[in-house]
């Protein structure tokens, strides 16, 4: 079971209101639902959202929504909040739309407290508000966090640095369902807290706000499943056309299917061959996914045709051993 809260709070009652926390949350929601190729993977996520006096999130809504994200078993509870948030000596607060001064908000300690102590497998946290970054702090000014096994933050900015948002969205959450639609994915198609944190991180630049990442798992949890880049039966034939890591694949023009009139009728030029030519689109997907590159040559083609090489890039080697090692 893979579980999902998404919380939006535009509608403060007494703070300044907000503007795209909620379409925010609703663009979360709609990229977790399901994976790429229309199935299930966060069955119905909880969806709270804060746009008007007759639609709020207060506090006690809140904590008791968390609560219940993460009582129970699953194999992983997901928690997303976008909304203000607050910073203090005592701590960093969630804004729940009742919020008055911040620090009556939904503690990121308790937060925390509840993740921890939580029986699901993957417990994974992402904030996009104010001064998210303090949550897992051990106390006020302390570095060293507190999470235990399983637990996993993301967060838009560092604890004493604000959200930022662009054309009425957050930046922060735009780049994290930039992430879940396929920017972070793997080879294999997977998306994993890590690869968003990647694809968040080097997105923005050093004077921008800066997401922090916390996390202590052992493995990290796919949190969505896109079209991978190379089917996984031709990224397996890596060790099959490679039989070492290090091995230089030697080219033929018997490799590559074109051939311009006057090649066709160069005795020199061996012909076709289907069983090349097959290996030869399976490498040429390789070459476009960084896996495969070719010997003193600038192209496949002219590696072929001019007899060369092709070998493994270090991706490459990286994927064989995985192969190899029958992880994919």
């Amino acid at each position: 079971m893979r579980k999902a809260l998404i919380v939006g709070v535009d509608y403060y009652k007494h703070i300044k209101p907000l503007h795209g926390c909620v379409n925010d949350a609703y663009a979360v929601n709609s990229v977790l639902e399901r994976h790429s190729d229309g199935t299930l993977n966060f069955a119905n996520p909880k969806l709270l959202s804060s746009t008007g006096p007759n639609a709020t999130v207060d506090r006690s809504e809140l904590k008791a929504a968390v609560r219940e994200l993460f009582s129970g078993d699953a194999e992983i509870a997901l928690f997303y909040f976008s909304g203000h948030g607050y910073l203090e000596d005592t701590g960093g607060y969630l804004c729940a739309s009742d919020a008055q001064t911040g620090d009556d908000g939904l503690a990121l300690n308790e937060v925390m407290a509840l993740a921890n102590q939580s029986p699901a497998t993957n417990k994974v946290i992402i904030l996009d508000s104010c001064h998210s970054g303090a949550v897992a702090n051990a106390a006020a000014g302390a570095h060293q966090a507190d999470i235990r096994d399983g637990v996993t933050i993301l967060s838009a900015s560092t604890a004493t640095q604000y959200a930022l948002a662009s054309d009425g969205s957050g930046v922060f959450t735009d780049l994290l369902v930039d992430a879940l639609n396929g920017a972070a994915a793997n080879l294999v198609g997977d998306i994993t807290p890590g690869s968003v944190y990647a694809h968040v991180d080097q997105s923005l630049g050093p004077w921008q706000q800066r997401p922090v990442f916390k996390t202590n798992v052992k493995t990290f949890v796919s949190l969505r499943r896109t079209e991978p880049p190379i089917a996984l039966t031709e990224l397996q034939q890596l060790t099959t056309i490679f039989p070492a890591p290090d091995y230089q694949l030697p080219l033929d023009p018997s490799y590559e299917p074109v051939r311009s009139a006057e090649q066709l009728v160069d005795p020199a030029v061996a012909d076709p061959d289907p069983a090349n030519n097959a290996t030869f689109g399976v490498l040429q997907k390789y070459v476009k996914v960084n896996l495969v590159r070719p010997v003193d040559a600038p192209h496949m083609y002219f590696a072929a045709m001019e007899s060369k090489a092709c070998e493994l890039t270090v991706l490459g080697e990286h994927y064989w051993k995985l192969v190899k090692q029958r992880r994919i």
